[in-house]
């Protein structure tokens, strides 16, 4: 990408297009940190708006990977901040733990959030691995979520969405609203109910017992 010096390239949103942009502009420890656990999983949880960025999506991203999934987190350290300083779309994620990371596993999952709108219930579940999306949705129907595959502006499909980068070329994003988000925060129980759902759906899909 052609830059003019001292021009750094954003979208129409004000959002960074690249990770080395961000890091040019940001201090880590002060407005951003990471967290990487490879647990040489053939799956990997990415929550790459963590922390205040989208606030909940590292919670249940941790909770989704539990203690044999690989996890990222990309945290946003100062509340309140504006969304657009520290958020990098998922077509253009490229910090490289979590390139790193993704290219190593079969399946990787988005763990993201997104506002109300005029619906704070429903989970909006998209990404090139319909297979995935459609059995997670119909798990977490199962445990008394609403979720739709279709039919909402964030479908995840580009190719070089951060959740698409996997082996397989196919992973799985969840957008979750705030209202939602806040909840299954503050509520542990529900919060297992979440990830327990995904977790089965991601199990007997790779063929393996569907609670863990």
């Amino acid at each position: 990408m052609n830059r003019s010096p001292g021009i750094v390239p954003k979208t129409k949103d004000g959002e960074y297009m690249a990770f080395a942009d961000l890091a040019a502009e940001k201090l880590q420890g002060v407005d951003y940190d990471f967290l990487v656990l490879d647990r040489a999983s053939t799956v990997a949880i990415v929550a790459p708006h963590g922390g205040w960025i989208e606030h909940g999506t590292s919670q249940l991203a941790t909770a989704v990977a539990g203690d044999d999934f690989s996890l990222y987190l990309f945290e946003g350290l100062k509340p309140k901040r504006p969304h657009r300083e520290l958020h990098i779309p998922s077509e253009y994620f490229d910090e490289n733990q979590c390139v790193g990371l993704v290219s190593k596993v079969q399946i990787a999952i988005g763990m993201h959030g997104r506002a109300d709108g005029d619906d704070p219930e429903t989970i909006w579940l998209g990404g090139r691995g319909k297979e995935l999306r459609d059995a997670i949705a119909l798990a977490l129907e199962a445990s008394g979520f609403k979720a739709i595959i279709s039919g909402h502006r964030l479908p995840g499909e580009h190719k070089n969405n951060i959740c698409n980068r996997g082996i397989g070329r196919a992973g799985v994003q969840l957008e979750v609203p705030k209202t939602l988000r806040d909840a299954l925060v503050a509520n542990a129980e529900r919060r297992a109910l979440f990830s327990g759902a995904v977790r089965k759906a991601v199990l007997e899909h790779l063929g393996k017992p569907g609670n863990a």
